[in-house]
């Protein structure tokens, strides 16, 4: 169990109340709506990558599904008041994944998620950019911006083109790192080379935006045809931080039924349990607005302030004292 000095808690927790005032006066400023949805959910997160915690109803069986899932997001909801007409909208609140506890992780932890209607991702991850400078403003920081596609990325600190090397080549910066090749694909190696060999090396005062991801990349963004096709994505970093994952939003429910449909073959395949998909979040994904959307890290970015690479240091308790 971890002994918090007392001074130090406090001042963490007078740190987190800025960063909600600011945050909330930052999209007040905007005219952004905030919202609150459901924790618990009937669907779940069909990712591979994230394991979602699930609990079960005991009430009245015309209350719905006893298996409900806790969100590792709020992004089905918020995308079903989009459909609904809201607007631009934002919530900031609690998330659940599970399994992933450590250093920088919390199984428990807050989310700010924001949608903008008529918007692409580009232009959202300037708006990013704009919300983490005002938070650093709070400490008295600031950080320079460096704004590069994902393949400029690869090719300036690798001298690689991630869409077109080979496998091999993809391998070899990794070669004297312990890491089980079995079952790895070509997005695990690429995944491989940013956490290993490119994110580490990030200036601890500079924001790093990263768009346009392979199409093979996509998760729940729109794919820009072209030689090569890319997602419409961005990610935000701060020092070696990831902070924010954004993308132009896909409305095409046909599209994103079948990605949903991919995600639990490749559970299938490596004998995870599949998870319900969300046909409520498909039913309207069609009268969904063009938008772009992000999802932020704010444990992270507390880190990122408090300059601290231990997420219990940001935490009233963390997972191992709750």
């Amino acid at each position: 169990m971890r002994v918090n000095n007392g001074k130090a808690l406090a001042s963490s927790l007078r740190l987190r109340a800025r960063l909600y005032q600011g945050l909330r006066a930052f999209f007040a400023e905007r005219n952004v709506l905030e919202v609150e949805t459901p924790v618990l959910s009937a669907a779940g997160n069909t990712d591979p990558n994230i394991e979602s915690f699930s609990t079960t109803f005991v009430g009245h069986v015309d209350a719905g599904a006893r298996e409900r899932w806790l969100r590792t997001s709020p992004e089905f909801p918020l995308k079903r008041l989009l459909a609904a007409g809201v607007g631009d909208c934002y919530e900031l609140g609690r998330v659940f994944r599970n399994g992933e506890a450590g250093g920088r992780h919390n199984p428990e932890f807050t989310m700010l998620e924001w949608y903008r209607v008529g918007w692409d991702h580009r232009r959202l991850a300037e708006e990013v950019v704009a919300l983490v400078q005002r938070a650093l403003a709070l400490v008295d920081r600031q950080a320079e911006v460096r704004v590069t596609s994902y393949r400029q990325l690869f090719l300036d600190a690798l001298g690689m083109d991630p869409f077109t090397a080979s496998l091999e080549a993809l391998q070899q910066p990794l070669a004297p790192s312990n890491i089980d090749p079995g079952g790895l694909i070509r997005d695990d190696w690429l995944d491989l080379l940013i956490t290993h060999r490119l994110q580490p090396a990030f200036p601890r005062d500079r924001i790093t935006v990263i768009h346009d991801y392979p199409a093979s990349q996509c998760a729940l963004a729109r794919i820009r045809p072209g030689q090569p096709a890319v997602a419409e994505r961005f990610e935000l970093y701060l020092g070696a931080h990831e902070l924010a994952n954004g993308y132009h939003e896909l409305n095409d429910p046909a599209e994103q039924r079948t990605r949903f449909e991919r995600d639990n073959a490749t559970r299938r395949v490596r004998g995870q349990r599949e998870v319900p998909i969300d046909d409520r979040l498909l039913g309207v994904l069609g009268q969904m607005p063009d938008c772009a959307g992000v999802a932020l890290g704010v444990e992270r970015l507390l880190m990122c302030m408090a300059g601290t690479d231990a997420i219990a240091e940001v935490l009233a308790f963390a997972f191992a004292d709750a």
